[in-house]
């Protein structure tokens, strides 16, 4: 029996979840254990849920700290763990970080830290560079997520604004051995940006940190401004002695976790194209990108002939202009939505793989063919909706939300667009 739209989207989104899950991606990428002691730390969603498949691999003892978002921690026997906020700091995620750092430091070369690194730990492993206070990071994530910077950009300024990120929490740790686990959540699954690359290198400069608090016209905190102006401590750079000892590896990607989605589309009957594994951009803009790409392949058989799935996966913007509920996720899928204007035989589903799109607990939502008439029909404008940034408020009228609670993984968005053929039409309303 065929599957219908809404049932394939969501069998895909769950697949490219499951790729990226600790359990499955930890135990083939354990170190040796060392003829000294083992230290656990790390940062971010997945943190807790890697700290606990360590723990079930681990053949020796082991101690530690890893910092969580709320509602993502996973009980663990030897390893502590601390729930913290996301995505603007507080002070449980700056005391943690201040005890991840006591902890390495002192150790020996004969003893090995475990760092297990995902997304979201720039913000959840917060330690303010001397003369800075956690008020101060706090003001300037605020302003920046609001911004429109690129990941790239935000980590660039919070890398210079810490005592721990940007490499520094391996150098705390030399002479000790450094294995970094990393799930990526960046595009290019570059370890300098998951988290802030706390145990790598940083080719970053103050002077580019405070270049880009100058594009988005950030003049506050003076406290801040001026740190980045005296740029008196650079971050380890490639070469640094302190690095010497320190090794990473990335164990889960976007890449992979499409190639999954990919698989469950052609078992399904349906010819996977994956369109690019770091997507970015304002979140609008690339659903009007994508249904163009859509309508395309409806109404020329190009770049593939449906029945197909085009899926992508990076992480888009979204510069803030409204007062609605936000969400990169449900902005990508609103723009595609009304790009598309209704025509038939295209279904879509974007979320976040962590299932939190933004700031509400909510990974995505899906959107059909009969989507603008739905609104429609409950006095709902989609384009007010989409001027508003209130994606998630749209969506959730429509009972096409995407709700999965914490997946304890992270690696980034996760966007398809299904486009069956002609004799495959499915009503797109709620099942």
């Amino acid at each position: 029996m065929a599957i219908a739209p809404r049932e394939l989207l969501r069998a895909m989104f769950d697949a490219a979840v499951d790729a990226a899950l600790p359990s499955l991606r930890i135990p083939a990428h354990l170190p040796l254990p060392p003829k000294g002691c083992t230290i656990v730390v790390g940062a971010g969603k997945a943190s807790a849920s890697m700290a606990k498949a360590l723990e079930d691999n681990w053949p020796g003892p082991l101690t530690g700290l890893v910092v969580t978002r709320d509602r993502h921690s996973v009980p663990c026997k030897r390893i502590e763990i601390v729930e913290a906020s996301h995505p603007v700091p507080d002070s449980r995620g700056m005391k943690a970080a201040e005890r991840i750092r006591a902890m390495v430091e002192g150790l020996g070369p004969d003893d090995l830290v475990i760092a297990l690194v995902s997304g979201g730990g720039s913000a959840l492993l917060t330690l303010p560079a001397p003369g800075l206070t956690l008020e101060d990071k706090q003001a300037v994530n605020v302003v920046l997520l609001r911004s429109g910077a690129s990941i790239g950009e935000m980590n660039i300024v919070r890398k210079h604004l810490s005592a721990i990120k940007g490499g520094r929490l391996a150098a705390a740790a030399y002479p000790a051995e450094v294995a970094t686990l990393v799930i990526s959540d960046v595009p290019g699954d570059d370890p300098g940006l998951i988290a802030s690359g706390p145990t790598v290198a940083d080719p970053s400069t103050f002077v580019e940190a405070a270049a880009v608090l100058t594009k988005y016209g950030i003049t506050e905190p003076k406290s801040v401004i001026e740190h980045l102006r005296r740029a008196q401590e650079e971050t380890p750079k490639a070469g640094d002695a302190r690095l010497a000892t320190a090794r990473t590896t990335t164990i889960a990607t976007p890449q992979l976790s499409l190639e999954a989605a990919a698989e469950v589309a052609r078992n399904a009957g349906f010819t996977p194209l994956i369109l690019g594994n770091a997507l970015e951009g304002e979140a609008r803009e690339v659903g009007r990108v994508m249904a163009g790409i859509a309508r395309q392949t409806v109404e020329w058989a190009q770049p593939v002939r449906p029945p197909v799935v085009l899926l992508s996966g990076g992480e888009t913007t979204v510069t803030i202009k409204g007062t609605g509920r936000g969400g990169r996720n449900v902005e990508f899928l609103l723009a595609l939505a009304v790009e598309l204007g209704g025509i038939p035989n295209v279904f879509a589903l974007a979320g976040d793989t962590d299932g939190v799109d933004g700031a509400e607990e909510i990974a995505g939502a899906i959107a059909t063919p009969d989507t603008l008439a739905r609104a429609a029909a409950l006095g709902i404008d989609a384009k007010a909706s989409l001027a508003n940034n209130d994606g998630h408020g749209f969506f959730e009228a429509l009972g096409d939300q995407v709700i999965t609670g914490p997946t304890r993984t992270n690696v980034n968005d996760f966007r398809a667009i299904l486009i069956t053929a002609s004799n495959q039409g499915v009503a797109g309303g709620p099942q």
